[in-house]
């Protein structure tokens, strides 16, 4: 089984029938890792699918096999990509990376200038975050958004959250600031730029040498050919 066994998709209203299911394997994965979750009703899956604010995998047969919606908070500021879900039967294949690449760029399409974050304490999850370019960051540079907090009330480690003051738990906050990547960008683009300059001074300097000492080839011939004029034989040797 090859990741092309599967599509993955933005969801729409005609994918409704699987929210149930994936309700349900949520539930389970989050009791098997020992962490809580909020725990999502049929009816919110099936409102975000409508909404265009999912992304689903389904196996060539049509069963469904990985889920991911996009959440917003702070007014649009803030995007989490939550409740990234693979079905048992169907991973070690990387359908969590690949779904997690699509519903990030669904995010970047739906909301080009927000910040997506997430919490995580899974090693996979994080490792994936990073190769889409998220950062570690505080807490404090996270949504500070009382109905995102709330979602962590149902996690284990709740009780450390609220004794921290919110500052940090045993998740780790990842963040991808479009901000700060198109100002990376752009330094970037300025380096190349600088360092093509340079480069193109070095061309000229050489070429310049290179007229320069054929010049003076030119001339010591003339002057070696009046001084030693031909026939002597000398202008030859030397």
């Amino acid at each position: 089984m090859t990741l092309s066994d599967f599509s993955i998709i933005p969801a729409t209203p005609a994918h409704i029938a699987y929210a149930e299911a994936i309700c349900d394997e949520m539930f389970e994965s989050a009791k098997a890792r020992g962490t809580g979750i909020a725990r999502r009703k049929p009816e919110y899956i099936a409102r975000k699918m409508e909404e265009g604010k999912a992304v689903i995998a389904l196996h060539k047969d049509g069963r469904w096999a990985g889920f991911c919606y996009i959440e917003t908070w702070s007014h649009g500021d803030y995007v989490a990509n939550s409740g990234l879900i693979v079905s048992p039967e169907f991973r070690k294949v990387g359908l969590a990376k690949a779904i997690k690449k699509r519903v990030f760029d669904l995010s970047r399409e739906k909301y080009p200038k927000a910040k997506i974050f997430g919490l995580t304490t899974g090693l996979a999850v994080m490792k994936i975050n990073s190769d889409l370019g998220y950062e570690p960051v505080t807490y404090g540079e996270l949504t500070q958004d009382e109905e995102f907090w709330k979602g962590c009330q149902s996690c284990v480690n709740f009780d450390i959250l609220v004794s921290k003051e919110r500052k940090n738990c045993m998740c780790t906050a990842m963040l991808w600031d479009p901000v700060e990547k198109e100002r990376v960008l752009k330094e970037k683009i300025q380096r190349r730029a600088e360092a093509k300059e340079r480069l193109d001074r070095i061309v000229k300097k050489q070429s310049l040498l290179k007229r320069i000492e054929a010049k003076l080839w030119r001339s010591s011939r003339k002057i070696v050919a009046a001084v030693f004029p031909v026939g002597t034989g000398l202008a030859k040797n030397i």
